[in-house]
């Protein structure tokens, strides 16, 4: 059976005790497929370690701290921003392996994957020629 390849992305998060799927998606290409891991790990990133100065968060209640061995919304950052971290996982994308990337720390893991999913195509049956089923004057 043929088929057309699409791309599974998702996402997960947890700690020693469970793990909980926090978004997918299925994209058509792979670069689609990283580009949304990729604003993932920045959305995670800034929900687990937001910048000061953000407007939600009122003046003075975020600050800097030093940076910690273990860095899991670094290490996301640090992902989505390398260009040969992107190159590499879309080689593996286009070889068909999948991708996965884990970023822990000690509060717990986060984890980015995608692979290839092998879409079928939908069957269409063979008709003849149009002009054969054109009515015939009665």
């Amino acid at each position: 059976m043929s088929g057309a390849v699409e791309f599974l992305a998702e996402t997960y998060g947890g700690d020693d005790r469970r793990a909980v799927f926090l978004g997918g998606t299925v994209a058509p290409t792979r670069r689609l497929a990283l580009r949304w891991l990729r604003g993932q790990a920045l959305r995670l990133a800034d929900g687990l370690d937001p910048p000061p100065g953000v407007p939600w968060a009122p003046a003075g209640v975020l600050r800097r701290i030093p940076a910690a061995a273990r860095d899991a919304p670094g290490a996301l950052r640090g992902w989505a921003a390398s260009l040969e971290c992107q190159d590499d996982a879309a080689q593996r994308l286009a070889f068909g392996e999948p991708f996965v990337f884990i970023a822990r720390d000690a509060a717990g893991w986060y984890r980015l994957t995608a692979r290839p999913l092998l879409v079928p195509c939908s069957v269409q049956p063979t008709t003849a020629h149009p002009l054969r089923f054109a009515r015939s004057p009665v």
